[in-house]
C-alpha cells in the first residue's frame, strides 16, 4: 500500500467512484476539478488506485471534504479511517479559527465521520444541492 498526496489521474479517479457507489464526472469536469483540489490522498496497491479523498475549499474560510471512497473489494480494512486521517491532519494544520469545515455523508460512512467530531447541520440548518 502506497500513499501520495496528489489527487489520481481522471480516468482513475471516474473509475474509482463508480465501483465506489459514487456517481460519474466527465473527464473534462474532473480533470479540473482534481488539478483545483486544496489537498488530496489517494491509495494505491501497485498501480491501482484503492482510495482517495480531497479538501476543496477557499483555503480560508471555507474547506469541504468530497470523493471518500474506497475499492469495495479493499473495505473493512480501515483505509476510510486512513484517508479520513490524514484529511484531519492537514485540516488541523491548515484551518482558521471560524473556519467551516463541511461534507455530506451518505449512510454508512457517517459513522465513520462521527469519529472525527463531525457533527450533523440539522435542525438548524439544511443541507441543501443543485445538480447540473
Amino acid at each position: 500500500m502506497k500513499i501520495i498526496y496528489q489527487p489520481p489521474a481522471p480516468s482513475a479517479y471516474n473509475e474509482l467512484r463508480v465501483e465506489g457507489g459514487l456517481s460519474r464526472k466527465s473527464l473534462e469536469a474532473a480533470e479540473i476539478g482534481l488539478s483545483n483540489s486544496l489537498f488530496a490522498v489517494s491509495i494505491y496497491e501497485a498501480n491501482t488506485l484503492i482510495g482517495m479523498g480531497r479538501v476543496v475549499g477557499d483555503g480560508g474560510t471555507v474547506f469541504h471534504v468530497v470523493d471518500i471512497v474506497v475499492k469495495p473489494s479493499h473495505q473493512g480494512r480501515g483505509l476510510g479511517k486512513v484517508i479520513m486521517q490524514e484529511i484531519m491532519d492537514y485540516l488541523d494544520k491548515n484551518t482558521f479559527p471560524g473556519s467551516y469545515v463541511s461534507l455530506i455523508a451518505d449512510e454508512p460512512a457517517n459513522k465513520l465521520y462521527e469519529k472525527f467530531d463531525f457533527q450533523y447541520t440539522y435542525p438548524k440548518s439544511h443541507g441543501m444541492y443543485k445538480m447540473y
